[in-house]
């Protein structure tokens, strides 16, 4: 028996996710949050085996939820869905504590295989994925720069790619802006770059932005 919250800005979405999860008698509980302040709530005060998460959140980034609901040690397990392709943001997810990353573009059947792997406590990577980890451990150095970053320089160049100042990404992150200001600069420094307009430029160009 498990339980489960779609966590996704979009009501039709939620209600086409919902359609397939509730065809599994085996999820007792299905939960809806269309904000991460909503999806922060409803994992503090209710017990989900799973969150399947949108990484685009109106209110806050899907990898910063990510992190606050491992930082929560409650053992809710996160599948990260997402209209980005696999190879600009699984990787991040993966290693920002994620069971899983699902590409909204693969069919429901894939889906609900996604959601059956993560509940029964296994990581979920397509076919596609895994074969992108691998043709990246066989050609370590035939990648994009922003693979050299940190998951936390990751974090920080996407939101001042958006336009985030580095005052507004201090008070998201709970961090100083002394400590974005050092991250802003090693992020243009490994990526040979000068100015925010930059970051900008390279994150539309590589779809890392919508």
């Amino acid at each position: 028996m498990a339980t489960v919250l779609i966590a996704d800005d979009h009501a039709m979405v939620r209600a086409g996710l919902r359609r397939w999860l509730e065809q599994d008698r085996a999820i007792t509980a299905i939960g809806e949050a269309a904000s991460a302040a909503e999806t922060l709530s409803q994992v503090r005060d209710g017990k989900w085996d799973l969150v399947v998460l949108d990484i685009n959140m109106p209110d806050r980034n899907g990898m910063d939820i990510l992190r606050h609901i491992r930082a929560g040690e409650t053992g809710t397990r996160v599948l990260v869905v997402s209209a980005f392709g696999e190879k600009q943001y699984a990787t991040y997810a993966l290693r920002g504590g994620a069971a899983g990353y699902f590409a909204k573009d693969q069919p429901p059947e894939e889906f609900m295989r996604a959601v059956h792997t993560v509940l029964a406590g296994r990581r979920y990577v397509s076919a596609a994925l895994a074969e992108l980890l691998a043709e990246a451990l066989d050609q370590p150095t035939d990648q994009p720069p922003h693979a050299a970053l940190s998951q936390r320089e990751f974090q920080i160049l996407c939101k001042l790619a958006v336009g985030r100042s580095v005052s507004e990404i201090s008070r998201e992150l709970c961090i100083s802006v002394k400590t974005v200001s050092t991250y802003r600069a090693r992020v243009l420094e490994k990526m040979n770059f000068d100015t925010n307009a930059d970051l900008t430029a390279y994150a539309l160009k590589n779809g890392l932005m919508q």
